[in-house]
């Protein structure tokens, strides 16, 4: 009988971790608990190549406290007039592991993002031949699609005719809010996951609105129904698993 239990130490599937000042909390932070983690690049100019990846790297290694082993993942900032040789010099690093995709106006710093998917086919093209894995933030952003929509209808108007498409291009939905999008990824093979954040876990949107509104229960997606919760919850292991193995690190 044993009286200790040795936990694996975890990655961190998408990471904000910001810049400038910052990163003397950020990196200490997230260092003291995780391996390794998928940087995220909608800074302020957006990280769009890898030679400014490799600078922002340089800053965040620059923060890791002594004593403490963090490997940051890099991904770049896909914009409307992204290269296609940054696809292979992205496929040749050994140190950039993705391209993010944020429609334009989705979220923090994003209104660098693309505005359309069709003109982006020969990148994607690309992506699938140099196995170079797209993460997805999946929100439509015209004004008159209801908030609340945003995911389902970037569902059936830009992601499903992208997967079909393009078969082989490992994807993965980032931080899914609905049942709609639970049921997307379960539908769509091996080459497309999801991550989910511990705030459409623990909290519906019920909890933001009824009874007075919570401030700071707002977040980018947004808080969904109870029945979205459940979906999210009862698939939680299914899509950690299938994460690790699209984005190709384990």
């Amino acid at each position: 009988m044993t009286d200790s239990i040795l936990l694996t130490r975890p990655d961190d599937w998408h990471l904000h971790l910001r810049d400038g000042a910052a990163l003397a909390y950020t990196v200490p932070a997230t260092a003291a608990t995780f391996a390794r983690a998928i940087v995220m690049p909608n800074l302020r100019p957006p990280v769009t190549t890898v030679a400014l990846a490799a600078e922002y790297r340089a800053r965040i290694l620059a923060e890791i406290p002594p004593g403490l082993r963090f490997e940051p993942l890099m991904t770049l900032y896909l914009t409307d007039v992204t290269p296609i040789a940054e696809v292979e010099a992205v496929a040749n690093s050994d140190f950039v592991h993705a391209f993010k995709l944020y429609p334009a106006g989705a979220t923090t710093n994003s209104d660098a993002g693309v505005t359309r998917l069709d003109p982006l086919y020969p990148l994607f093209e690309a992506m699938q031949t140099h196995d170079v894995p797209l993460l997805v933030h999946g929100e439509v952003t015209r004004p008159e699609v209801d908030i609340f929509d945003r995911e389902a209808r970037f569902i059936e108007e830009s992601l499903a005719p992208l997967t079909q498409a393009f078969p082989a291009l490992r994807m993965v939905f980032e931080h899914i809010t609905t049942q709609a999008a639970v049921d997307f990824v379960l539908a769509s093979g091996a080459h497309v996951a999801a991550t989910i954040t511990p705030q459409h876990l623990m909290h519906q949107r019920n909890d933001m609105l009824a009874g007075g509104i919570k401030p700071h229960l707002y977040c980018l997606p947004i808080l969904k129904t109870r029945d979205d919760l459940a979906a999210l919850a009862a698939n939680l292991q299914r899509y950690t698993d299938t994460t690790v193995d699209v984005v190709g690190h384990t």
